[in-house]
């Protein structure tokens, strides 16, 4: 069955914006816990193998995080575009748009693969992994390394999906490929005695499996409003321009933060390979409070940009005041029961009492920031959704690169501190990191009102590039 078409959806979400948001975001939410659920029942998999096992995956996540973050980046750009053009009623440009987004899909497969496979052991080696640990972090990536492709083109239809307004499909499809991976975890894990590498083949089969059904859905049965029509395609600058402008800064600052990644990594290690194991369990207990933040953000991009296409200005900053304010009350709730239960959660994920008591410690001490993430989190993506790429990547550079990583390098190596003094450098740097976001936001609307003031007319000149410290 077909969808109906964008221009009443559109309307539909003009009418109602705040229930537009939830018609959105919901579906995400449900997909984004599905594969959340994936993610924790594989670490405890891992770690019944044992803590090294923990760490072997720790020193691989950072590289699948580069290659995720430049995927979402790109698909970032992907959902911008194409909700700006859906929102101007100019579907050629729209379905163009997601015909660049297959052949980008391309690309950076072939680039990411090769990469990967020639260099993949020397940068586990590069992020500070021991020998004994990276025997097993290299099998782990080499299959994955494989998989990369089918992940690339599954993240980009979701893209395509999230720019005309579709969560539904992605839900869905994301349900399927997380129960499969869920059942061939413990397949290939013990009974195949594969061990950790054996996580990386059940990823990838379910990977392999999503996007059967992606292109089913989109190429088969034309489930989307968007068509494609590849024999027709040719290169577009006005299109590349319009996906880059945020697809290229939302990439780097990704880059960005896996490269953060492998620095803490290399930190912790200095510590213990405990350490190391204790951070990645957080980080994945992290992704939990932040699920439904991150849902709403990126119906916030599709909102947006349709409603910034259309000319909406005042539905633009009335969806986006009601969604801040709710991701603040969402998050503060699950940061309290995480801080609470921190102990119980984390001793599902290993028995190790050292893994499991630096793992509380950086827990209780990082949700109490946590609420004011969100602040951050939504600003960035409003503005990718206008177009503007740069100031997700500036904040990004703020936390990581200008906070975060140079004091956590001062107090471990300089001042020997205790482990806790690294956790203590992320805390700063959110609230640094948040506190620009809230001044670029304030700084924005005014820009908006100003320009909307002096022609409202032509509301897809207006500028909102100018930073506040530009």
């Amino acid at each position: 069955m077909k969808n109906p078409p964008k221009e009443s959806r559109l309307q539909d979400f003009l009418d109602n914006p705040p229930k537009a948001l939830w018609r959105l975001a919901l579906p995400m939410m449900a997909g984004m816990g599905i594969q959340t659920v994936y993610m924790l029942v594989d670490m405890m998999f891992i770690g019944r193998i044992s803590g090294e096992a923990i760490a072997a995956v720790a020193f691989v996540m950072p590289l699948m995080f580069l290659v995720f973050g430049m995927t979402m980046g790109l698909g970032s750009g992907v959902t911008a575009s194409i909700a700006r053009f859906i929102g101007k009623e100019d579907k050629q440009s729209a379905d163009n748009s997601a015909e660049h987004a297959l052949a980008l899909g391309g690309i950076l497969s072939l680039i990411l693969v090769s990469t990967g496979l020639l260099y993949g052991q020397d940068m586990i080696a590069l992020l500070g992994a021991p020998q004994s640990i990276t025997v097993l972090s290299w099998p782990y990536l080499k299959v994955i390394t494989f998989g990369l492709p089918f992940m690339i083109y599954s993240m980009f239809f979701r893209s395509i999906l999230s720019g005309e307004g579709d969560m539904k499909l992605p839900m869905i499809v994301a349900g399927f490929g997380t129960v499969l991976n869920i059942i061939l975890d413990p397949i290939f894990i013990f009974s195949l005695n594969m061990g950790v590498r054996g996580a990386a083949v059940a990823t990838v089969f379910s990977q392999i499996f999503v996007l059967i059904i992606f292109v089913y859905m989109l190429f088969v049965k034309e489930h989307t409003y968007i068509r494609f029509k590849m024999r027709d395609f040719s290169p577009s600058l006005r299109i590349i321009k319009d996906i880059m402008v945020v697809g290229i800064p939302a990439s780097i600052s990704m880059v960005v933060m896996a490269v953060g990644g492998g620095v803490f990594n290399k930190i912790l290690v200095h510590y213990s390979t405990d350490a190391v194991a204790a951070y990645q369990i957080g980080s994945r207990i992290d992704h939990i409070i932040f699920l439904p933040i991150m849902a709403i953000a990126t119906a916030i991009t599709t909102l947006v940009g349709m409603f910034y296409g259309a000319g909406e200005i005042e539905k633009v900053k009335l969806v986006v005041k009601y969604a801040i304010t709710r991701c603040i009350f969402i998050t503060f709730i699950s940061s309290g029961l995480v801080f609470i239960f921190a102990p119980l959660i984390v001793a599902g994920f290993t028995t190790n009492e050292n893994i499991n008591e630096i793992a509380v410690t950086f827990l209780r001490l990082i949700t109490l920031v946590y609420p004011i993430v969100p602040i951050g989190m939504t600003s960035g993506r409003v503005l990718q959704g206008l177009g503007r790429g740069l100031p997700m990547l500036v904040l990004t550079v703020i936390r990581v690169v200008g906070v975060s990583a140079p004091l956590a390098l001062i107090f471990t190596f300089v001042f020997d501190k205790p482990v806790e003094w690294v956790w203590y450098s992320m805390m700063f740097s959110i609230t640094i990191s948040v506190s620009t976001a809230l001044t670029w936001l304030r700084f924005t609307y005014r820009k908006i009102e100003k320009s909307a003031s002096l022609d409202t007319t032509n509301i897809s000149d207006i500028s909102l590039s100018t930073a506040p410290f530009n």
